[in-house]
């Protein structure tokens, strides 16, 4: 029978070409976009090169500190002082990573200007991110602690500052008026990856800035690897009752927060978030709503197209009626043809999407971030299919299913 139906959707749309065209236009186009937009999310969100171990890894990022009886906050990133003094005696992460995100600073080769984002680290930041080392490797504890003039640069700042040579370990760079000595050069990093992204990494004792202030406020951020994903949560708690001990330092205040996040937390509670609300309820609601309306109105437009060509199908409804078939069996029949129509557009969405992936990819747009097709991403868009299919197939299908045979003949 679904054989049948096939045979009789293709003759359905090469009866009205023009109808066709724009049924296919709609669905295609919006898939491609939603595809394209769940492959960057998908590769925003799963672990990818250097964060390996996101699937065990918690992010401090944000501290806020709020004077409740005012009711005034002031937010930003950590200090060095609260991660090294209270969050680093922690007892259940395995190791904890301490890193500046990255700041801009300038370098010159030849009279020209180039501008390098500049990432200060400690020795376990390296243990916790799996960095593709092609030249060299990381400086280590007691390189960081004799506070040694060494650096470790990514594959763009070695082609930006050196050019074309094989090697530069052993070599300087010099940053801000200051001669690094280049012992490690790493693949590109994505700039989608906050936590890990630089074109220059330095220990951080060798910061131009007072890290050793007694404040919970500065440029720091820290990642908490756990031993297995299981600890998470556990890790989650210790991190927030830490804090709940932790003074404001500042008589203005009289609470602060700040809490470990999984990298989707990080994001909703940066947009939506505040205090110990991560934002992810809203995050997601708003998700939500935008893509049911971005799918709603092609949706409308292909159940209005739906309903113009079952209408041109009365006599036939009419016909299958009088000879007994059921509404239900129409029903279903008209819905696997529209589902039939949405799987084909898939396709092409699917193609245009590749297409547009590779485009992407081979314009090096974000530096290090290549997109892909993956399983999820595939069946997101089977699911979409699958959404438009029925939600544009059912009530054309069940409206004209109900209309008496006498009607239905007439209509012709």
């Amino acid at each position: 029978m679904l054989k049948n139906y096939f045979k009789i959707a293709i003759a359905v749309l090469k009866r009205r070409k023009f109808f066709t065209f724009i049924s296919l236009f709609g669905i295609s186009f919006t898939l491609t976009i939603l595809m394209l937009t769940t492959a960057f999310i998908d590769k925003m969100l799963s672990p990818d090169y250097p964060d390996f171990k996101r699937n065990r890894s918690l992010y401090v990022s944000k501290v806020e500190r709020l004077n409740t009886k005012e009711g005034w906050f002031n937010g930003g990133s950590a200090s060095y002082y609260l991660l090294d003094h209270y969050v680093s005696n922690m007892k259940i992460p395995e190791k904890i990573g301490i890193y500046t995100f990255s700041d801009p600073v300038n370098s010159f080769v030849n009279d020209k200007k180039i501008v390098l984002e500049l990432k200060y680290t400690n020795a376990d930041y390296w243990e916790i991110a799996e960095y593709n080392f092609i030249e060299g490797k990381p400086y280590r504890k007691g390189q960081l602690e004799a506070s040694e003039l060494v650096a470790v640069i990514s594959e763009y700042t070695k082609k930006q500052y050196f050019g074309d040579v094989p090697s530069v370990a052993g070599k300087y760079i010099e940053v801000d008026n200051i001669r690094y000595r280049v012992i490690g050069v790493v693949a590109n990093i994505p700039r989608t990856q906050r936590h890990f992204y630089g074109d220059i990494y330095l220990p951080y004792t060798l910061s131009k800035a007072d890290y050793k202030k007694v404040e919970p406020m500065g440029n720091f951020g820290a990642v908490l690897l756990a031993r297995s994903a299981d600890e998470l949560p556990a890790m989650k708690k210790e991190y927030e009752q830490l804090i709940s001990k932790v003074p404001t330092m500042d008589e203005g205040y009289d609470k602060m927060y700040s809490n470990a996040d999984t990298i989707l937390e990080g994001i909703t509670r940066n947009i939506f978030g505040s205090g110990n609300d991560s934002g992810m309820a809203k995050s997601m609601s708003f998700v939500t709503a935008v893509m049911l309306l971005f799918m709603l109105l092609p949706a409308i437009n292909l159940i209005n197209i739906n309903m113009t060509r079952i209408m041109e199908r009365s006599s036939e409804i009419g016909v299958r009626k009088a000879f007994g078939a059921s509404s239900k069996t129409l029903v279903y029949q008209f819905v696997v043809e529209n589902v039939i129509l949405t799987l084909i557009g898939g396709l092409i969405a699917l193609l245009m999407s590749l297409l547009g992936i590779y485009i992407f990819n081979e314009s090096d747009m974000l530096p290090g971030l290549y997109l892909e097709i993956n399983v999820r991403v595939l069946l997101m868009g089977v699911a979409v299919c699958l959404f438009f299919g029925l939600l544009s197939g059912v009530y054309p299908a069940w409206r004209m299913s109900r209309v008496p045979v006498v009607q239905a003949l007439k209509a012709q």
